[in-house]
């Protein structure tokens, strides 16, 4: 008898027909996310989801679906699920690491020129009929040749950002509770320091880190007074670590400089006061948002559902002291 599997919001094409033919599907195939009664509710008798950072996972959930042996996240956070909750249970998470570590780098040094080069304020401006003629201080940002970047995580996404600022002859920084290899540090051309020396240091600081309790609110007001006035905030890891409130009294009064934001604290609600914020280049979640990063993520979230309700052990396991109890 086939497994049934219920993929919670519209994936792509190539996984659905991967998921197809190994399960029984109930495919909710909407960019609209399913309201919790409702997820709860087409859950029953299910032995897998596949859920994207929308999907609340919660002990509430997991109780309401005592069939659920497999949940696969189409991402590579899972703060969404409650990791402990689906241990204790011998419930299976995996993610999709590893794919999307180039495609979000890019976004991140996107957003690293974007914020520095003041180019969302440009663009507004000339939009709006305002550029009447060239001048000299024309929406002058600052330089990312040769400036400071500070790291705050580095992992397989903050390495490849490292990478991106050694091509443009940048000095490199970086704090994480792990210290990397002398190896990996030499390779990067890269320099370990405290937190605190980072923000006072970088021109630029940009953040890779994983949402915890530890990490939430990880750059809050005392850490934005220890930036430089002429600093650039950058965060593509989750919203919540930084205070956002924080954050836009500082963009405003200028206690740096810039911001650049594809994630945010209540997603996908925005704080008024960054709204406000000239200085704040915000973007909707969309790091990973190339066609072929987007694809093979849905394509290795499926591939994880197949091997967790197969028998095996999927690829890229979130939890696996959960395969002790789950047999």
């Amino acid at each position: 008898m086939q497994s049934k599997v219920l993929v919670s919001k519209h994936i792509y094409r190539e996984a659905v027909d991967f998921l197809e033919t190994r399960f029984e599907l109930d495919y909710h195939d909407s960019d609209e996310s399913l309201a919790p009664a409702a997820l709860e509710a087409r859950l029953a008798g299910k032995q897998g989801l596949v859920c994207q950072l929308t999907d609340k996972i919660t002990p509430e959930l997991m109780d309401a679906a005592p069939a659920l042996k497999v949940v696969s996240n189409v991402a590579v956070g899972f703060d969404n699920i409650d990791i402990p909750a689906a241990t204790a249970r011998g419930l299976i998470v995996t993610n999709t690491p590893g794919v999307l570590t180039d495609t979000t780098a890019d976004l991140a040094f996107a957003l690293i020129l974007g914020a520095g080069r003041r180019l969302g304020e440009a663009e507004r401006y000339l939009r709006a009929g305002k550029y009447k003629q060239w001048r000299i201080d024309l929406l002058t940002g600052w330089d990312i040749w040769g400036a400071t970047l500070g790291i705050i995580g580095l992992g397989r996404i903050g390495q490849a950002v490292a990478r991106r600022g050694r091509g443009f002859n940048m000095r490199l920084l970086y704090n994480d509770p792990v210290r990397q290899s002398p190896e990996v540090e030499a390779e990067l051309g890269i320099a370990y320091v405290s937190k605190r020396e980072l923000l006072a240091q970088a021109d630029f600081v940009t953040l890779h880190c994983a949402l915890t309790l530890q990490t939430r609110h990880l750059i809050a007001a005392a850490d934005l007074q220890a930036m430089k006035p002429t600093a650039v905030l950058v965060n593509t890891s989750r919203g919540p670590v930084v205070d956002e409130a924080a954050l836009g009294e500082a963009l405003a009064s200028g206690v740096i400089a810039a911001a650049g934001l594809d994630v945010f604290e209540e997603e996908p609600k925005v704080h008024p006061r960054l709204l406000e914020c000239e200085n704040a280049l915000i973007l909707p979640h969309i790091a990973s948002a190339s066609v072929a990063t987007r694809a093979r993520m849905c394509t290795i979230a499926a591939e994880n559902m197949a091997a967790g309700l197969q028998g095996g052990r999927p690829p890229h396991i979130v939890n696996p002291a959960a395969l002790d109890r789950s047999r």
